[in-house]
């Protein structure tokens, strides 16, 4: 099977480049897996759709500021200075140290000292090159500072996707989270969970649906392209995620009672399978891990039994994801209908629910 399999006309303007004026004002398109029907409807529905027993299982994961600015100290007298360099993080790794993408990458060397100041015009952090890899991507450390996630909040910007072709604003800092979100550490926003608000949850719970919470920090390897052509060629960016025990005993007890299990967004999905197929036929226990899972069509779903995602990227993995939940056919088949039906994609687009 070819990464070009899973390939979509999208024209741009379909690209949803700010949220709906209101959280959760977002349309949804509800497919039946087992009958292949399409229906339009309004993620205010979302909460009529689930069944009282129903487990459903959110990402509680949170966005830092991981795009700061920089620029670089000059190591001799005559050196010219150089603009602002772009830093993005993009995964920790040990204490103070970071990989990070950097633009332009060309000018970035091992063994440069990198300053980041804040509006002031006060240095608020610094950082050095210590390893040199492809595409931009650098491992740097940065010096110790009391309180390093509160610096990033003062001088960091909001990573929106590179897809979104404007600035930050204030508004994101609120909008690209989630209502639920509460672990720092991720680069990009599980984009399924920004429809919900504390009313939608209030709605689902008072269905007697049980809700609980993973979490899974999402990396910029979620926007990266597939540099293969063949689907069994590829190879998954590493992710952190945690399976807490109050999570395991509410997997464990839907699993054991043939309750259904909904997954919020594809993060979940590669949480909640990476854990089946760690424990196997074992109970699920707490635990943290990496995963590069990758769920492409022929992979056997331990837990998941429905699937509230936003609308994925063309060729892209969380489209073979999507594929191996619904079809591959049946799926292309649901997005050509949303391009039709003029259905906003992306992070800050709208939905579809594949029970």
């Amino acid at each position: 099977m070819l990464v070009t399999d899973f390939d979509y006309h999208l024209p741009e303007e379909l690209i949803a480049q700010e949220p709906p004026a209101e959280r959760g004002a977002s349309r949804m398109l509800v497919v039946d897996r087992a009958s292949g029907a399409l229906r339009d409807s309004q993620f205010s529905d979302f909460p009529s759709l689930l069944c009282d027993g129903d487990l459903l299982v959110l990402n509680d994961s949170r966005v830092i500021p991981a795009r700061l600015y920089a620029r670089r100290t000059l190591r001799r007298e005559k050196e010219k200075p150089t603009g602002r360099i772009e830093v993005m993080l993009t995964e920790p790794t040990g204490e103070n140290r970071w990989h990070a993408l950097v633009r332009p990458g060309r000018k970035v060397a091992i063994g440069e000292r990198l300053v980041f100041p804040a509006p002031d015009g006060s240095i608020a952090l610094e950082a050095e090159v210590l390893e040199r890899g492809q595409f931009g991507d650098r491992l740097i450390e940065f010096a110790a500072v009391d309180d390093f996630f509160g610096v990033l909040e003062r001088i960091g910007h909001i990573p929106l996707p590179p897809y979104i072709h404007r600035d930050d604003a204030a508004a994101d800092r609120e909008r690209y989270q989630t209502v639920f979100s509460r672990e720092r550490g991720s680069v990009a926003a599980p984009t399924a969970g920004l429809h919900f608000t504390p009313q939608t949850l209030e709605a689902i719970k008072a269905r007697g649906v049980e809700i609980a919470r993973v979490t899974l920090h999402v990396g910029l390897g979620t926007f990266a392209p597939l540099r293969v052509d063949r689907v069994d060629e590829v190879h998954l960016h590493r992710e952190r995620y945690s399976v807490s025990a109050e999570a395991a005993d509410a997997l464990n007890r839907a699993r054991n009672e043939g309750r259904r299990v909904v997954a919020v967004g594809t993060t979940v999905v590669r949480t909640l399978e990476s854990a089946g197929m760690r424990a196997g036929t074992a109970q699920i226990t707490a635990h943290s891990g990496d995963t590069e899972i990758f769920i492409s069509p022929g992979f056997q779903f331990r837990l998941v039994g429905a699937l509230l995602t936003n609308f994925h990227l063309p060729q892209s993995s969380l489209l073979m994801l999507v594929s191996a939940f619904a079809g591959r056919e049946q799926v292309l088949a649901a997005y050509r209908h949303a391009v039709e039906a003029r259905y906003r994609f992306f992070s800050y687009g709208d939905c579809m629910f594949l029970a």
